[in-house]
């Protein structure tokens, strides 16, 4: 029996929904910080939460998945030389959303 899969539609066809998410992803890891629609930003927060664990493990695979989804070289090697090692003994919860207005 088929369920409803989770995550939000976005009102976007899904590869511009993935497009979305892998940008929005590259500039948060980038700058550090984003603004954003609460919508994108809890739909964002799993996606790169994700790509923060996977980039935990530090290995040539764990670079290849995450170098799927983040384009920019420099954002990835950033990701794993500077972001992932900050997060080294947490297990989740790297992001927070903080409302504006």
């Amino acid at each position: 029996m088929s369920r409803d899969r989770e995550g939000r539609k976005l009102s976007r066809p899904s590869s511009h929904r993935i497009s979305l998410l892998r940008n929005q992803a590259t500039s948060l890891f980038k700058y550090e910080r984003i603004k954003t629609t609460l919508a994108k930003a809890k739909e964002l927060r799993k996606f790169a939460e994700n790509l923060v664990t996977i980039a935990k493990r530090g290995d040539l695979f764990a670079r290849r998945e995450v170098a799927r989804h983040i384009k920019d070289k420099e954002v990835l090697k950033k990701l794993f030389d500077e972001i992932a090692p900050r997060y080294k003994e947490r297990n989740g919860g790297y992001t927070r959303i903080i409302r504006v207005g």
